[in-house]
C-alpha cells in the first residue's frame, strides 16, 4: 500500500481551488502503474515525489493527468512542496524541484508555496474571431485592446482577451481543439491589476485553477502592453468560479524592455484527505 495526501491548491479553504493527489513511496513503480493510480484518482493532476536524479535538486516530481504524463505544471509543484514540508521532508523556504523540463525554484511557506516558471516564450499572434467562435462567443465579446495569441513559461497556452461578462458565457464548441495551441485556451478579462480567467483544456474539460497558465499569462500581459514594460508586477488571477471551485492565483512578473524576463506563481494550500492506496498489479 502507498500513502497519499489530497490537498486543495490556490485556496484558503477546503473544497475550493483545484484538488491534487500526492502519492508517496512510488520509487519502484512503472510508468503504467503511475498512470493507473492517476486514472484512479481522476483529478486534473496526480503528483509523485521521487528521489532526485540531477545535481542541485531536492526532489524529483512526476506529474500525471488521468490520461498522460505532463513535463511541468504549477498546481502539483506548489501542492507537493507544501505536502513535503508538512511531512518534514522539506523545510520552509527555498528548494529546487526537478521535472522533465529541468530544475525550478520553489519557495515553501507555512500556508502555501511559490514556483518560478521556465523561460518565458511568446508564440504566434492569432486571429481572435475563430477563437471566440470556438468558445461560442461573438466578435463583439473580444477586447480589442490586446491581440490573441500564444505564450508560455513551461507550458504553452492560447490567450483570448474578452470583455467583462463574456467569460461566464464561454462554452467549447464542436471542433474547439482545432483552434487551440498548447495545453488549453484561456479567455481572460484583465482590469485594475486583476485577471479573471478560465482554462479549457484542448483534450477536454476545464480547470478550476491552472498555475502554468498563470505563468504564461504574465508573459502575455507584458508582451501585449497590459503591464508596464519595466519593473515588478503583482497580478491577482481569479479562476474556478464557473465550476464551483473559486481559486486565487498569485502572479509575480518581472519586465525589462517590454519583455517578461521572470515569472512566478503562488498560492495557498489546504489539506483535505490522507489515506492508503493499493499498488496496481
Amino acid at each position: 500500500m502507498l500513502s497519499y495526501d489530497v490537498v486543495d491548491v490556490f485556496t484558503d479553504r477546503a473544497f475550493a481551488g483545484n484538488p491534487l493527489a500526492v502519492v508517496h513511496g512510488a520509487e519502484e513503480l512503472s510508468d503504467g502503474q503511475l498512470q493507473a493510480i492517476a486514472s484512479e484518482f481522476g483529478l486534473s493532476e496526480t503528483a509523485f515525489p521521487l528521489p532526485p536524479t540531477r545535481s542541485g535538486a531536492d526532489y524529483r516530481l512526476r506529474i500525471f493527468t488521468p490520461s498522460s504524463e505532463l513535463p511541468f505544471a504549477g498546481l502539483p509543484s506548489l501542492g507537493t512542496a507544501w505536502v513535503l514540508r508538512t511531512a518534514g521532508k522539506l523545510g520552509t523556504g527555498r528548494c529546487v524541484q526537478e521535472t522533465v523540463k529541468g530544475l525550478h525554484e520553489v519557495v515553501v511557506r507555512e500556508d502555501g508555496a511559490t514556483l518560478a516558471g521556465d523561460r518565458p516564450v511568446v508564440g504566434d499572434y492569432l486571429d481572435a474571431a475563430p477563437l471566440a467562435g470556438a468558445l461560442g462567443l461573438f466578435l463583439s465579446d473580444v477586447d480589442p485592446h490586446a491581440e490573441a495569441g500564444v505564450a508560455g513559461a513551461g507550458m504553452d497556452f492560447t490567450f483570448l482577451p474578452v470583455r467583462d461578462g463574456a467569460i461566464g458565457r464561454a462554452r467549447p464548441q464542436v471542433g474547439f481543439a482545432d483552434h487551440v495551441v498548447g495545453r488549453g485556451l484561456v479567455p481572460v478579462c484583465f482590469a485594475g491589476g486583476e485577471a479573471h480567467v478560465r482554462m479549457f483544456r484542448a483534450a477536454g474539460g476545464e480547470d478550476a485553477a491552472t498555475g502554468a497558465a498563470a505563468l504564461a499569462l504574465g508573459v502575455w500581459l507584458v508582451d501585449r502592453g497590459l503591464l508596464a514594460p519595466e519593473g515588478e508586477h503583482f497580478v491577482v488571477v481569479r479562476q474556478g468560479q464557473e465550476v464551483g471551485r473559486p481559486s486565487t492565483v498569485e502572479l509575480h512578473v518581472t519586465a525589462v524592455g517590454g519583455v517578461a524576463t521572470h515569472v512566478r506563481v503562488g498560492g495557498k494550500v489546504v489539506p483535505v484527505a490522507h489515506g492508503k492506496i493499493r499498488v496496481p498489479g
